[in-house]
């Protein structure tokens, strides 16, 4: 498998840590370790799952990976919608993040559900077991 840059999903996942931050930097000072931080951390962990995951020696620790990438990109879409409901960004300010978000969450699943459908991997000779022991 390529590495974790060839990976269109990661690609997607770094563009939304900018477009995260645009946002963060603009909520008011005292939401700065509060839902900015939280915001960033969010952001931050969705590339950083898809890297982690593909640098992974199991396919089975991939889609772990990948299902925490998930989880960090639903709560980035959240606390976005947060941002708009305490009326510290507006809808159209947060319209490049929502965009991402979509296409990453579509990368992500059918990801996962590739990685799912392969054949499990035939244990090399070496880890194989034998009858003799």
């Amino acid at each position: 498998m390529a590495g974790y840059r060839e990976l269109l999903v990661w690609q997607r996942a770094m563009e939304l840590v900018p477009a995260a931050y645009a946002v963060a930097r603009r909520l008011p000072a005292e939401e700065r370790y509060a839902l900015a931080d939280q915001l960033r951390r969010a952001a931050i962990s969705v590339p950083a799952n898809v890297a982690e995951g593909q640098a992974r020696q199991h396919r089975r620790e991939f889609i772990q990976a990948l299902m925490i990438a998930r989880g960090s990109l639903a709560e980035v879409d959240t606390l976005l919608l947060i941002s708009v409901r305490l009326g510290y960004a507006s809808a159209e300010r947060i319209r490049l993040a929502q965009a991402l978000i979509l296409s990453i969450r579509q990368m992500l699943e059918r990801l996962i559900g590739y990685l799912r459908s392969k054949p499990p991997l035939r244990p090399s000779s070496s880890e194989r077991k034998t009858d003799n022991g």
